[in-house]
């Protein structure tokens, strides 16, 4: 049966780009699929064809102009950024994305709602417009566990009675950065006559707010756990639409003249500073036997051109990973998790650095399963990047870790997984969704 279904994503290309290959599917399937997403993605959908529903009363914060609108962010760092972001960045724009979702409704009677998990109006959706709200896991999962350390503090589970009691100092003092933002929130919730959310429950939100929860990734990527919420499907990595692309014929020919790949990225929203990684990435590798090849996102490329004009240096706006990534033998990057699933989809391991918005959650898992290695710093220097590189490329037991979980991805088939959830509209479970329950393994 045909379905309407609305996709709505917070403005963060990291958001918004793993839902792409799903609204696609969908619609290929011949639902009836729109999109509530910031007026700054009215060209991306435009070109997959997918009805542009823009914010109206909501804010658009982006990864372009977040340090525009709050300048004061970059100087905020640890629990009070967790606070910061919550507040003015997650829970602020709730109650006008809320607004604008049921206008749509009016003239858009979605059956079917489709969002990131930190598009918190979710709540609000399921209690009043619709129950089949499915929401996805665009980073490590938040879901509290018995098993699993605390979110956004870098914590691997815990094996001693002292990680155990760090882990509950850990877990009190988020509690305690994510009380107001949780009075906000509740505020709204008691406007609307809906029960308030206990602050200790706050990192359950997002899967609970759905019917269910489609996790991005897979148990061999994930901490083990015993209490894993039923609502909750690891249904492999969730990566972006892809259109047909080739990579540049110059590129082509250098990476043929190379024995050795190395890619460089700083991500989608934390790319404006070039000496946070770039720049000592390229310190390190410039003149050297990689083909070093980094990919800025439109910022600072011919700065970096003019400063390292090396023969074995490629700098560019964007290349395509999924294409580039079959060439590579190692990837340097700042955590961002998407890109880090498509890598290791790829077979290539992981030098990464980084630790705001709960990317030291995503690295902490690149060590925790050798994967490659967490150098557990925003500002690595020269000489680290090239120490990890040696060392990465120079010990086989991280390529046959990156080949177990390279192995463990392809089986996955998200999208129909994903299709026989939402087609079945939540009055049974797939067949198909049984096989997701192998628990992962440290190394």
């Amino acid at each position: 049966m045909t379905k309407r279904i609305l996709f709505a994503t917070m403005p963060f290309d990291g958001h918004f780009s793993p839902l792409t290959s799903i609204a696609m599917h969908l619609k290929g399937q011949g639902h009836d699929v729109r999109w509530y997403a910031g007026p700054s993605y009215a060209g991306k959908l435009a070109d997959l064809g997918i009805p542009h529903l823009p914010f109206q009363r909501a804010r658009e914060v982006t990864g372009e102009n977040i340090a525009d609108l709050f300048p004061e962010r970059a100087r905020i760092k640890g629990p009070k950024l967790i606070s910061f972001d919550l507040e003015q960045i997650f829970v602020a724009n709730v109650e006008s994305h809320y607004r604008d979702i049921l206008e749509v409704h009016s003239t858009f009677p979605f059956d079917s709602f489709v969002c990131d998990g930190a598009l918190y109006a979710a709540h609000l959706v399921a209690a009043k417009v619709t129950p089949r709200v499915y929401s996805i896991g665009v980073g490590p999962l938040l879901a509290t566990s018995r098993d699993a350390p605390p979110p956004f503090f870098g914590l691997k589970p815990a094996r001693t009675i002292v990680d155990k009691v760090v882990h509950r100092v850990v877990r009190a003092l988020l509690n305690s950065t994510v009380r107001e933002g949780a009075k906000r929130y509740n505020r709204l919730l008691a406007s609307e006559g809906l029960p308030p959310i206990a602050v200790a429950e706050w990192f359950d939100l997002e899967h609970r707010s759905a019917m269910y929860y489609f996790q991005s990734g897979v148990p061999g990527f994930d901490y083990p756990r015993s209490d894993l919420p039923a609502n909750v499907k690891l249904v492999g990595p969730l990566l972006p639409y892809k259109k047909g692309s080739v990579l540049p014929v110059e590129l082509e020919e250098k990476l043929r003249g190379y024995r050795s790949v190395i890619v460089v990225s700083q991500g989608t929203v934390d790319n404006t500073d070039a000496e946070k990684l770039f720049v000592p990435a390229l310190e390190a590798l410039k003149g050297g036997s990689h083909l070093v090849v980094a990919t800025t996102g439109g910022k600072n490329t011919e700065e970096l051109r003019r400063r390292y004009p090396e023969a074995n240096v490629v700098i560019e706006d964007f290349i395509d990973f999924d294409l580039l990534f079959e060439h590579a033998d190692l990837f340097i990057c700042n955590g961002g998790y998407g890109s880090i699933l498509l890598a290791l989809s790829k077979g290539v391991p992981v030098l990464s650095a980084g630790s705001r918005e709960g990317k030291n959650d995503i690295n902490a898992r690149i060590d925790y399963f050798g994967f490659g290695i967490d150098l557990k710093t925003e500002r690595p220097t020269p000489a680290k990047i090239a120490k990890g590189v040696t060392r990465v490329l120079g010990d086989q037991r991280f390529a046959q870790n990156v080949e177990r979980i390279r192995a463990e991805l392809e089986t996955y088939r998200p999208l129909d997984l994903i299709d026989g959830f939402i087609a079945a509209g939540g009055d049974v479970e797939p067949i198909s969704a049984g096989a997701l329950r192998t628990q992962p393994t440290a190394v």
